[in-house]
């Protein structure tokens, strides 16, 4: 069964260098060692390795000249580490109806103040809104590499997002946070509780206290694009 080309991406063959700084990384681009934006600010420790093979955008304006967007991972797919392309490719997928836990649900509004937080979404459902919150899970773990696991390093902004979302469940709202397993072949999402216990610690309260967990996956299929790889992964929290 072929898998829905979510966005169209024209993507350039390039070698990843170094990452001199948290959003910057040096590229060769046919020969030439180019800047590219990285927008993702996890570690990435697993795909930041000099000489392994990636895929960037050309961009205009500003200090870099490309996005690094995805790192080859394995049956010459890609694993999407930029942020910004994931989010992307979940509003169409969501768009097209293809995500069964927001089915029938549209994005009424983005980038949503909630108390301190500025979470990224309100979904209009037929059974009310929904405050949510979109998280990066390209961090790979389980035996097989089933898992897309989230986070690979510390993040207090992502444990104060989680808070908020612990906050609206309990004023009696609705509340979810999701995960984007941006991998080929990940069939599950869990928590890397070694990256930021008290994440996991969180989520744990937050499954408790009724906040909805979800995660789907997606990959990079060069020549054609971000692809929905599982429309649901299986959640362990």
């Amino acid at each position: 069964m072929g898998k829905s080309v979510l966005l169209k991406l024209e993507t350039v063959p390039c070698t990843f260098i170094e990452r001199p700084n948290r959003f910057v990384a040096l590229v060769d681009v046919n020969g030439e060692i180019r800047k590219a934006l990285v927008t993702n600010t996890g570690r990435l420790e697993e795909f930041m390795v000099p000489g392994r093979k990636a895929f960037c955008v050309p961009k205009s304006g500003g200090k870099t000249d490309f996005i690094l967007v995805a790192f080859e991972d394995f049956n010459g797919r890609g694993a999407v580490i930029d942020t910004r392309t994931q989010a992307k490719a979940f509003e169409m997928a969501a768009e097209l109806e293809l995500i069964p836990w927001l089915k029938n649900c549209r994005i009424k509004r983005k980038e949503v103040i909630s108390g301190k937080s500025r979470l990224d979404y309100l979904f209009d459902c037929p059974s009310g809104e929904i405050y949510a919150e979109m998280k990066s899970a390209v961090l790979r773990g389980g035996k097989r590499g089933e898992y897309a696991m989230y986070p690979d390093c510390p993040s207090t902004r992502g444990q104060k997002h989680i808070k908020e979302l612990i906050n609206l469940r309990k004023a009696g709202k609705r509340a979810m946070i999701f995960f984007i397993g941006a991998m080929p072949g990940v069939e599950k999402f869990k928590p890397y509780a070694k990256g930021d216990p008290e994440i996991a610690r969180l989520l744990g309260k937050a499954k408790e206290v009724g906040v909805e967990i979800h995660a789907l996956s997606i990959s990079l299929l060069p020549g054609r694009g971000v692809v929905l790889e599982r429309p649901e992964l299986e959640v362990e929290v």
